[in-house]
């Protein structure tokens, strides 16, 4: 069962709870360790530092679906896959990764491997 600030966070877009929580439970059973922190904006997952944040939608950019869950994660480079939606160089030698999630099938190998690696990633920097 979500907290209530998880549940709140999704008041907005209620159908995103789920693939939300689908991403969590997997990314719980990856990472005992990991911690989950709700703001405004976000929510966080955590181990010794963020290796990845869900957002909604706040504006409406072109060619991008209206309704969506903005999965991001940190990597040491830049990942050219199409399916990364935006990428920019938070500070030298950490990419941020914004991939758009509309369905719990888009929480696939790929995606959970990138978390994986900025999982890695965020516990050696």
């Amino acid at each position: 069962m979500p907290a209530m600030d998880e549940l709140l966070f999704f008041d907005r877009l209620p159908r995103f709870l789920p693939v939300y929580e689908a991403l969590k439970e997997t990314l719980a059973a990856r990472y005992p360790e990991m911690t989950v922190r709700v703001t405004k904006t976000q929510i966080s997952f955590r181990s010794r530092s963020i290796f990845a944040m869900v957002s909604l939608p706040y504006r409406r950019k072109k060619g991008w679906p209206r309704e969506y869950l903005m999965v991001s994660f940190g990597l040491p480079a830049q990942n050219p896959s199409p399916r990364i939606a935006v990428s920019t160089e938070a500070c030298p030698g950490r990419w941020t990764h914004h991939v758009l999630v509309e369905r719990p099938e888009d929480l696939d190998a790929e995606l959970l491997g990138w978390i994986d690696e900025a999982h890695r990633f965020s516990m050696v920097k």
